[in-house]
């Protein structure tokens, strides 16, 4: 089963203007995360932009790079034309890793490509963790999801889910603690898709639900089509969103 995994990389960010290019251990961070993703099972790994600043570093260390146009809503959109480009068939099979993880590991990568190659009836697929906290249970930053006894997600919300009746308050209070493993999961950000669900999901107006959550996952399900989730086979760190975030990874990697 033959893979691609192409990393969207944005220079604008509300929030850490630039990031790709913030150094870790005297690389880019993009480095660090196109390094990772080499480390897979991929046949081949590029990143996607629409920097030119971004497109020379990745150069710079050998990488490959594909400049994509400057007004996609999404990393999907970006993908898509990047499929487009390449003109890459339609049950050829992508892996999105995102350019803010310079942590991730190989083999949740390896694992959400071969999840989908083994799910026929699935257009996507992504990966979870459990949450054992109520912090993060009740964090909307925290996106949840429910899956069916297939591994089909039902539905992805920023809002707590399954709600256990008996024993959450309105509060956020948990009656007893150990209903928070109840079988409560967050989402993986990390997806793979087959390129034909791509072209769809540009044709697709964004969905209602889409739209309330700000989660454009939300708009493959309103569409009828299945995204198979799993558990990650190893836990995946946080990206880099904050400052808070970027201290955090150079306490692991180096300044």
């Amino acid at each position: 089963m033959s893979f691609i995994v192409v990393i969207p990389a944005r220079y604008a960010s509300t929030r850490l203007e630039g990031k790709p290019l913030m150094t870790f251990a005297g690389l880019p961070m993009i480095e660090h995360v196109y390094r990772a993703a080499c480390q897979s099972e991929a046949s081949q790994v590029l990143v996607a932009t629409d920097d030119q600043r971004i497109e020379a570093a990745v150069k710079a260390f050998g990488g490959n790079v594909c400049m994509t146009r400057n007004d996609h809503d999404s990393g999907t959109d970006r993908l898509q034309e990047v499929a487009a480009i390449h003109q890459w068939s339609s049950d050829q099979i992508i892996v999105n890793v995102q350019g803010d993880e310079p942590l991730i590991p190989p083999a949740v990568i390896n694992q959400v490509a071969n999840n989908l190659a083994a799910n026929k009836s699935a257009s996507a697929s992504t990966l979870s963790w459990p949450i054992h906290d109520t912090q993060q249970l009740f964090d909307p930053n925290a996106v949840k999801v429910v899956v069916d006894n297939n591994g089909l997600a039902l539905y992805f919300s920023r809002a707590p889910m399954p709600w256990v009746r008996d024993s959450y308050s309105l509060l956020g209070e948990v009656k007893p603690p150990s209903a928070i493993v109840s079988g409560a999961m967050r989402h993986i950000g990390i997806y793979g898709y087959r390129v034909g669900l791509l072209h769809q999901f540009i044709e697709w107006p964004m969905a209602q639900l889409e739209v309330m959550e700000k989660l454009e996952q939300l708009r493959i399900l309103a569409n009828g089509q299945r995204i198979h989730v799993a558990k990650a086979c190893r836990e995946v760190p946080a990206g880099v969103d904050t400052q808070e975030d970027v201290e955090r990874v150079k306490a692991l990697l180096g300044a």
